[in-house]
């Protein structure tokens, strides 16, 4: 083994949450911040993800860390050095509903996000034809809308506050798997990456469901697991400006990007429940059966590409987000789809407990111990 390398801050994992904790540890002037990454910034659930930008939750705690990434997105490009195009859209995101149940959860969540003066609405099918012409609005009882929510691409969020973090001195180290964990009693010490042993007093586990082996090999039980999910991508027509669109009966949703393809996605408890990529034909028949009831022209339009990648799942559908039994180790992961979004919020958060700062947002919900406690806190928008 080399010699031993010491950083102030190591952080596992270089989706969003891990890049954006990079980013904002330095620009809070923490002197030694090191990331390590298995393969590439936004290889894992990242950059397979939809890659949506919502405030449809039906929860407070997430819905005010959705408005504050979405406060933070129009300038995000400018602050991050206009490196990487972040392809920023707000064009909308409309739940759709088919059941009276499904239609009262969504009425619910949208006098939640009003009272946060977030701008949703809720709309009858007669509106949503107004609205959208293209839509199949037959069999729908009505819908929740935001027009503020939008589209981000990816990749370039993640790598973006990557590369800002190494022009602010951060070690990036992709290809760089951390075999193990580190730690003296009940303390975080470093970790052991290809080899290598690194120390550090503090270490943020952002690595998705990898995080979960991770943890146990100090012996530390994180109820995150891997649930594979399938995305196809169809070939461009002419942007027109269509929301993603999601069905809160069948978890099924399209939506245009700005150079126009389309993203076809369904929730499919059939999927294994792995971190290997695969695809699924199942999934391409199901999921175009879905989205063409809803949007009918598509239909003839080709699929060019399908990709799967995984979710991070806690049995609530929530993040942990918390400083751990073990001294010195902190979570950000297990956000069950619907991470990408929250990577400015995850990173302002993961600075905030580094410095012990009061959080801007009160996280108590997203604590590790309510597992244990069976003081679950369900996320009912989420797909």
């Amino acid at each position: 083994m080399s010699d031993k390398r010491t950083a102030d801050a190591i952080i596992v994992g270089g989706g969003v949450h891990g890049a954006a904790a990079a980013y904002y540890l330095k620009k809070a002037g923490v002197k030694d911040v090191v990331l390590f990454e298995k393969e590439y910034l936004s290889s894992g659930g990242s950059g397979r993800s939809a890659a949506g930008l919502r405030q449809h939750f039906g929860t407070e705690v997430n819905c005010r860390l959705a408005k504050y990434n979405l406060e933070c997105f129009p300038t995000l490009e400018e602050e991050l050095g206009g490196e990487h195009k972040l392809e920023f859209a707000q064009w909308g995101y409309l739940w759709v509903a088919y059941s009276q149940e499904s239609m009262t959860q969504l009425e619910k969540n949208v006098k939640l996000q009003q009272s946060l003066d977030i701008p949703s609405e809720t709309l009858s099918p007669q509106e949503m034809k107004r609205r959208w012409s293209y839509l199949n609005v037959d069999g729908m009882i009505g819908a929740a809308f935001c027009g503020k929510d939008g589209h981000i691409n990816p990749h370039a969020l993640t790598m973006a506050y990557g590369r800002a973090a190494e022009k602010l001195g951060a070690k990036v180290l992709t290809y760089s798997p951390v075999d193990k964990l580190l730690a003296s009693g009940n303390k975080i010490t470093g970790v052991v990456a290809k080899g290598e042993e690194w120390s550090a007093p503090r270490v943020l586990l952002t690595a998705g469901p990898w995080s979960t082996p991770l943890a146990a090999t100090i012996g530390l039980d994180l109820p995150v697991t891997a649930e594979r999910h399938n995305l196809l991508v169809t070939e461009p027509i002419e942007p027109f400006n269509c929301p993603m669109t999601l069905c809160l009966d069948d978890g099924a949703y399209f939506k245009q990007v700005p150079n126009g393809s389309f993203f076809f996605g369904r929730d499919d408890q059939d999927e294994p429940k792995t971190m290997e990529s695969g695809n699924s034909a199942k999934f391409l028949e199901g999921v175009t059966k879905s989205v063409l009831q809803r949007i009918p022209f598509l239909k003839g339009v080709r699929i060019v590409h399908q990709w799967s990648g995984p979710y991070d799942v806690t049995p609530d559908h929530q993040a942990i987000i918390d400083w751990t039994p073990v001294e010195g180790l902190w979570t950000n992961c297990g956000w069950s789809g619907h991470g990408l979004q929250f990577g400015p919020s995850g990173g302002r958060l993961a600075k905030e407990m580094f410095f012990g700062e009061k959080t801007f947002v009160d996280i108590h919900n997203f604590r590790l111990s309510r597992f244990a406690e069976g003081d679950l806190f369900p996320e009912p928008a989420f797909i």
